[in-house]
């Protein structure tokens, strides 16, 4: 829950990389919920900065670039440009969107490892990295791929594994490889600089766990919790990469500044950017004030895959700098689904906004309207087009857009489109329920919950056509053209609320409801009366939405199913390099047996695990599997698997795991278990 008392609000969206276009996902995540936040703010007259932009270092880009055959500059540059046009077309509405190759941004970057440098808060050491021999090149985090020890994903990057969501050190992946040549890297040692967040846990757990379990949302605190309860441990804020912000020290040269030390402080930089253009103090928006009561109130928006880096690891840095606030809140959303399957950027498995902006010209509000309704708030969404029709056509179309169109219809037929003054609504039932409505909603957003504050705005139009329906005004205009006319304006002055209401969901659509009401409602905040001038004129009724026909839905999911097609092409069989060769002792080190699932159960608090009990033959134990996605408990109890029982036991979630399931996945990222075709003995060696 957000403090209300705050004088001004610095609010920020994750930072997208510049390495490919924006999707449906990554709105519902991190820029649609904060662009309602903010424009809730400004209704509200408070003093808001809302800031993003492009995020342009770190492996990604590089890799990007050399799969392409091109520079990171060049990438870029080009998404940097496509990403600020497509929030801009779809209507965010950032004070800036600047990116992290702006000097500005280096300086401050540099400023920060110093401030921390000389303080003496870094831990200088030497490590063992994986290098590529083939490459002669030190591997950054996402250039090593290898297998999560904590879900079994074959492909978990070497600072995460975005199956299951786990951070990761790259020593972590069990067989590693090298994206650059696909090899197994050797370890070498080089030197770089940690930040102790160790030494920190003890001020983490006080101000997280202590601080905010009753105002932060539960998929936060119990990500932040779980990390703390495993022991945080020192992390490197450098990289030995040929891309990025140089640290700023003699002894590191050809070294670059770890992508989550700059990337958070892109944030302050954009501010610093946004307070020159506008002759403003960007620093009463992220410096401590001296009266505690005049900070701003600083929020973060983002995707679950972010939680540790914006709760963790940047309010660590801002603690140990010392001048700066910390984040009140960080209301992280969860995955949404595309169509039963996860959205994917590498098997083109999306709904590109550029896309849908060309496809669906004008329909920003229809798209908006859908993803908050769906909005992943504490466990993952999915979004289909079947729904998104469905939506559109029976709620915005046929309640919102339907009230709104017989209104102005039959003002303009019994009336001219005429309006006699009037400051307020005649009918106090009708008036209670709108300011209970303006009350809900503003509860609601207080709390991050966009789908019940939307709901709540969905209501007043539903309100307006029951009382249109109940009153009838088209049959009683001849006897009672007087009834009539209250009951239009009535429903004139509900109109006018939805105005109001509608300009943090669906900008487009006021400002459509504003020209047809012939009303200025860009000045306006919440619960400021509309008043109707004596012989106002309404302008011409228009179409507030259009249908989505089905024509339109059968197209994109054509479009979907090409695109499966081609990814499984380009994916075909050989997904993953052979690994490097072993020697016959190497493999016969490794006891796989036959075993039978006898028990199943999820692991609390989690999406992906399941705790099983396996009979061996040897003994009965408990494993830990990343398969809950593909099976259901019940459903597996009693299922032949083959099982690697001389593998290290390893705690995963409290839970002491002795061994691991066999699993196939295929490039749709599909497990199947690798067990025999008919019943075999439990204990059976697999040779």
């Amino acid at each position: 829950m957000t403090n209300k008392n705050y004088k001004r609000y610095t609010v920020t969206s994750a930072l997208p990389y510049a390495n490919g276009p924006l999707h449906i996902g990554h709105l519902a995540g991190a820029y649609l919920p904060a662009d309602i936040f903010v424009r809730h703010l400004r209704l509200q007259k408070k003093d808001v900065v809302y800031v993003c932009g492009s995020d342009e270092h770190g492996a990604a880009i590089t890799i990007k670039a050399k799969k392409e055959g091109t520079t990171p500059q060049a990438i870029i540059d080009q998404y940097h440009h496509q990403i600020k046009k497509s929030f801009e077309d779809f209507g965010i509405a950032f004070d800036i969107y600047h990116r992290t190759s702006a000097p500005i941004h280096h300086d401050l970057s540099k400023e920060f490892f110093l401030n921390l440098y000389e303080k003496g808060e870094f831990i200088e050491k030497f490590s063992d990295q994986y290098f590529d021999e083939e490459f002669q090149q030190f591997l950054a985090d996402r250039y090593i791929i290898g297998t999560c020890p904590n879900c079994g994903n074959d492909n978990a990057y070497g600072d995460q594994c975005e199956k299951c969501g786990t951070s990761l050190s790259p020593t972590e992946l069990v067989n590693p490889r090298s994206t650059l040549s696909g090899n197994k890297p050797i370890l070498k040692p080089t030197k770089h600089w940690y930040l102790p967040l160790d030494k920190y846990q003890p001020w983490l757990e006080e101000w997280l766990l202590e601080g905010k379990k009753d105002s932060w949302k539960t998929n936060v605190y119990g990500q932040c919790s779980s990390w703390l309860k495993q022991g945080l441990q020192p992390r490197s804020m450098t990289r030995d990469l040929d891309w990025g912000i140089d640290v700023p020290l003699m002894e590191a040269e050809g070294k670059k500044l770890y992508v989550w030390l700059d990337a958070p402080i892109g944030y302050i930089s954009a501010t610093k950017q946004w307070a020159i253009d506008n002759d403003k103090d960007w620093q009463l928006y992220w410096k401590k004030q001296e009266n505690e009561a005049d900070n701003s109130c600083l929020i973060h928006f983002i995707g679950k895959d972010n939680i540790v880096f914006h709760c963790i690891t940047f309010p660590s840095i801002l603690n140990a700098h010392g001048d700066y606030i910390l984040p009140e809140n960080v209301p992280a959303n969860e995955f949404l689904n595309l169509e039963g399957d996860k959205l994917s950027t590498s098997r083109n498995h999306a709904v590109w906004l550029h896309e849908y902006l060309e496809e669906f010209p004008n329909k920003q509000d229809e798209l908006r309207y859908v993803l908050t309704s769906i909005m992943p708030e504490t466990s993952d969404s999915e979004f289909t087009w079947k729904d998104y029709q469905a939506r559109v056509n029976n709620e915005l179309v046929a309640i919102f857009g339907n009230f709104v169109n017989r209104v102005m219809i039959l003002m303009h037929k019994y009336f001219d489109g005429k309006v006699l003054g009037g400051e307020k609504l005649k009918d106090e039932t009708l008036a209670t329920h709108i300011e209970t409505a303006y009350a809900d909603i503003d509860k609601y957003l207080t709390d991050y919950k966009f789908r019940n504050a939307i709901a709540s705005l969905m209501d007043v139009a539903r309100l307006g056509n029951k009382y249109l329906t109940e009153k009838e005004p088209w049959k009683t205009f001849k006897e009672n053209p007087e009834e009539t006319r209250e009951v239009l304006q009535n429903c004139l002055h509900i109109i006018a609320h939805l105005t109001i209401l509608s300009q943090a969901f669906l900008p487009h659509s006021s400002k459509k409801l504003a020209t047809m009401l012939n009303i200025a409602v860009a000045d306006k905040s919440y619960n400021e009366v509309i008043v109707f001038s004596d012989g106002h004129q309404l302008n011409p009724a228009s179409l507030l939405f259009e249908k989505v026909e089905d024509e339109q839905v059968e197209r994109q999911l054509a479009k979907l199913a090409v695109k499966k097609e081609e990814a499984k092409a380009a994916n075909s069989p050989a997904l993953v390099p052979a690994k490097a060769n072993i020697s016959f002792d190497d493999f016969a080190s490794l006891d796989i047996r036959t075993g039978k699932i006898l028990t199943a159960e999820k692991v609390a608090k989690t999406k992906k695990l399941l705790k099983l009990t396996v009979d061996t033959g040897l003994d009965q134990r408990t494993v830990v599997s990343g398969i809950a996605e593909f099976f259901a408990p019940e459903s597996i109890v009693g299922q032949q698997v083959s099982i690697l029982i001389n593998l290290e036991p390893r705690e995963i979630k409290g839970i002491l795991s002795q061994g691991m399931i066999l699993m196939a996945e295929n490039s749709d990222g599909k497990l199947t278990f690798v067990a025999p075709k008919e019943e075999f003995g439990v204990g059976s060696v697999v040779r």
